[in-house]
Formats: structure tokens, sequence, C-alpha cells
């Protein structure tokens, strides 16, 4: 198994969970206010971008404020922002290639998938119990992803009116 430094850890867990909770709920809020796969899509390349620089200041700044070692700061900020950007990015495939409905699907399952593998992993670094830290995880994704579903579906309605 690859032994990785923790500054690198700290981005790649980091930008795999912001990842996955802030594209997932904006892909099934976008698609429950607007049914629209082009939407979707220009959402996702958004929140690569965006929300990647975003992250990746918010944990540069983090990191500054309890290291001193610039090498490590710079270790987490970049490793957040590819992290983050690379894996938002992943969600277009299935937008691209599938259908609208069956890629929402996919989308879901492939960001519960990898906060799965990511919480399993490190609940076994941390000797804890997997299923606890995955159930934790999972229940903040999954209100994620019913409430901006539920008000994506709210808006779409009052606002169409």
């Amino acid at each position: 198994m690859i032994k990785l430094k923790n500054t690198i850890k700290k981005g790649l867990n980091f930008g795999l969970t912001s990842g996955a909770i802030t594209t997932l709920g904006l892909i099934t809020g976008l698609d429950s206010t607007t049914g629209s796969k082009f939407v979707v899509i220009s959402g996702v390349v958004t929140i690569a971008i965006a929300d990647a620089f975003s992250d990746a200041l918010g944990a540069h700044v983090s990191e500054e404020s309890t290291n001193n070692n610039k090498k490590d700061v710079w270790e987490v900020t970049i490793s957040t922002f590819l992290t983050k950007f690379l894996f938002a990015l992943s969600f277009l495939l299935p937008m691209i290639f599938l259908k609208e409905g069956f890629a929402i699907i996919c989308s879901i399952l492939w960001g519960i998938f990898v906060i799965t593998v990511l919480s399993y992993k490190l609940a076994k670094d941390n000797n804890e119990k997997p299923i606890k830290i995955i159930f934790e995880h999972l229940l903040m994704a999954l209100i994620v992803i019913l409430s901006t579903n539920f008000i994506g579906h709210f808006l779409a309605k009052t606002l169409k009116n």
C-alpha cells in the first residue's frame, strides 16, 4: 500500500469529501429545479473550478494558521485543489454519456461509493469501527442530496408561477 504524506492525505481526503458532497448537492438541486442536462453539466464544470479554488484557499489559510512550513502548506493547497477539481469533473462522465435520469442515479451512486470507501479507510487508519464512520458520513451526504432535491423541486414549483 502506498504511504502518503500527511499533507497530501489532508488535501486528498478534503477534496474527495467536499467534491462528493458539493457536487451531489449541486447535481440533485439543479436537476430537480431545471430538469436540464445542459444546466447540470454547466453547474458541475463551474463547481469544479470555483469550488476547487475556494476549498484550496480555505485549506491553505487553515493550514497556514497551524503550520509554519510553507512547503507543507502548499502541498495541502495543491492536493486539495487537484483532488476536488478532478473528482468533481468525474461526475461529468455519466452526465455526458447516459440519459439524464440514469446519469443522476449513477452520479449519486458514484458519490456514495467514494464516500463509503474513504470513510472505511479513514476508520481503519484511526482504529475506529468502520460502520459508525460510514453511517455518519453517508447520513450527511443523504441530508445534502435530499434537501437540495426538495429545495430544487420547491423552487421549480414556486418560481415558475
